[in-house]
């Protein structure tokens, strides 16, 4: 596990949140961003390959990525792993912790992350005293298994060029609308081809292949540490995928 470390003080204010400045970002009323203030009580810096949450652990802390990528996953006895989705800026972390007594995945980080970090203990009264962050959690969790459904009818269904031409597609739609490319560096997905072939259920050698008939679509472009999508609407069209046209959502 690589090292990782509290950044208590310093942190960044509430009030300055850079997700407050983004555009597909709902801001909070000042009600809801003093209690959010005191729901906060730090930081998380989290290295590149470290362990932020262990399956079977009881998990104390509800996190808010706040810059990084990440990703949820669950192996096998033998060793095999499945990557279940991929955790941006904006999302929540841990939240099987605070309902449940066992997390029922694991989370890496993918990149350098800082994630929020939330007092387990006030949850309750976010929803006795606040109806509206309370429907945000929903929305939250309801958007999650939304994206869960599409991940499961890609395995299901959908050939290996088309789940691997819709598995960038997806990634490459959310790093846009969460502000990540924009305000993060260049407009890079961070994913190996293992982690490509661990989301979609296919040997790393079927990966590589698919990757190159891509390549050679003029869709993407890969790179020794990452892909660049080079044209998003044939990138779809293979796919089959087209990405829902959301309103500003909500974090917490």
């Amino acid at each position: 596990m690589v090292a990782s470390k509290p950044l208590i003080p310093p942190r960044v204010p509430c009030e300055f949140c850079p997700l407050r400045r983004r555009e597909k970002f709902r801001d909070f009323t000042d009600h809801q961003l003093a209690f959010v203030s005191s729901f906060k009580f730090g930081e998380l810096a989290v290295d590149p390959g470290a362990t932020i949450i262990s399956e079977g652990e009881e998990h104390p802390q509800l996190y808010t990525a706040l810059a990084g990528w990440s990703f949820r996953y669950k192996i096998l006895e033998d060793g095999r792993r499945q990557i279940l989705n991929y955790i941006l800026p904006g999302d929540l972390v841990g939240l099987q912790g605070n309902l449940m007594r066992e997390m029922q995945h694991s989370v890496e980080a993918l990149t350098r992350v800082t994630l929020c970090i939330f007092e387990r203990e006030k949850l309750v009264t976010l929803f006795q005293n606040h109806p509206s962050l309370a429907y945000d959690l929903t929305w939250i969790a309801s958007r999650e298994e939304s994206m869960l459904d599409e991940h499961l009818l890609s395995i299901g269904r959908r050939t290996a060029l088309e789940r691997a031409a819709y598995l960038l597609s997806f990634l490459d739609y959310r790093a846009y609308s969460t502000g990540v490319f924009s305000e993060e560096g260049p407009a890079i997905l961070p994913l190996t081809q293992q982690h490509v072939a661990d989301t979609l259920g296919l040997s790393l050698v079927h990966t590589n292949k698919t990757l190159r008939k891509l390549a050679d679509m003029g869709a993407v472009r890969w790179l020794d540490r990452g892909s660049e999508v080079l044209n998003r609407e044939r990138l779809q069209s293979i796919a089959g995928w087209r990405p829902l046209n959301e309103e500003q959502r909500p974090f917490i």
